[in-house]
């Protein structure tokens, strides 16, 4: 997560990188070579390319106003007062997968869940997430692996998606940005159960909120999806305690050290304790939300003011279209 020093007596914390890989890694460990989020950017850009040519704004009537840099012709942008994240109608997203809880849960269209991970809501609701993606995990994936890195991505945008049915009703949106709040979710209980790996745990948690506050103001915008921030987020936090679990410091050593020293157990008992936990929330969690879901519960009807952290209506733009 963070720069850690060694202890000088030996028997303190090791040098790892992290999650954020700011120093080598710990020398029993592998170095990877991050080409799964990479190629997770190309993907996420090559779909806006698609939604951009889909929406073909100058081919379609505009009650909000003109489109915005017509000199792309039909890669133009809707009006601003339509989407100010610069991007395409509410009708296309709808097309292409975006999420809606009446298609989901009465015409069986469950891959919405899915599908909506990969759009994005406009060019700047894009580049913030892909600069974000690329800050944060490639570091995470050379430190963990493309495998690990993979589910935790992918089962988050789906865990985000799964939140956001049960709270949206009457609109769409998009879920890509809760699959980036799945890793920082990750690199927090990362933090946490290798607590004892680590130092300078402040900075490692001031970087992590400037990049959650970032994109939780985002998500206000319309079409951005803050409840796939959050449940992606909780996905993420309780994946990483089950993926993203290191040996406690000396296991990896153990060999060459004498017998009095050596650790006989490759975790701490705090690590077993947040790993059993974290992997019965999981299931728990995704059992009880899907169940939900497809009985069309609505969460609104346990939370009054939640469709609020999802969208604030201004009089430069509505949050119905």
């Amino acid at each position: 997560m963070a720069d850690v020093d060694a202890d000088r007596g030996g028997a303190g914390k090791r040098r790892g990188g992290g999650a954020y890989g700011y120093g080598p890694a710990d020398a029993g460990e592998r170095a990877w070579t991050s080409w799964l989020v990479p190629l997770f950017v190309v993907a996420c850009v090559a779909v806006f390319v698609v939604e951009m040519y889909v929406n073909n704004c100058p081919a379609r009537p505009q009650p909000y106003g003109s489109c915005v840099a017509r000199f792309l012709h039909r890669f133009s942008f809707q009006a601003i007062r339509q989407n100010p994240l610069l991007g395409p109608s509410s009708s296309t997203l709808e097309k292409l997968g975006a999420l809606e809880w009446y298609k989901i849960v009465h015409r069986n269209q469950g891959w919405r869940l899915v599908t909506c991970i990969w759009l994005h809501a406009g060019l700047i609701h894009l580049v913030v997430n892909m600069l974000s993606l690329l800050f944060i995990g490639v570091r995470l994936e050379q430190q963990f692996g493309f495998v690990r890195i993979g589910i935790i991505y992918l089962l988050s945008g789906f865990g985000g998606a799964v939140l956001s049915a049960l709270l949206l009703r009457n609109s769409i949106s998009v879920g890509a940005s809760g699959a980036l709040f799945g890793l920082l979710g990750a690199m927090v209980s990362e933090l946490i159960i290798n607590w004892t790996i680590y130092s300078n745990r402040v900075a490692a948690l001031l970087t992590l909120m400037v990049v959650i506050v970032i994109n939780l103001g985002i998500g206000l915008f319309p079409h951005v999806d803050n409840f796939a921030h959050i449940g992606g987020f909780l996905t993420g936090f309780l994946l990483g305690f089950l993926l993203l679990i290191r040996p406690q410091f000396g296991w990896m050593e153990r060999h060459d050290l004498p017998p009095s020293a050596q650790v006989t157990s490759k975790y701490k008992a705090y690590q077993y304790v947040l790993w059993v936990i974290a992997l019965l929330l999981v299931i728990v969690g995704f059992t009880i939300g899907l169940v939900m879901l497809f009985r069309g519960v609505n969460g609104n009807d346990h939370c009054h003011w939640c469709h609020y952290l999802n969208c604030v209506p201004t009089s430069r733009w509505s949050c119905e279209d």
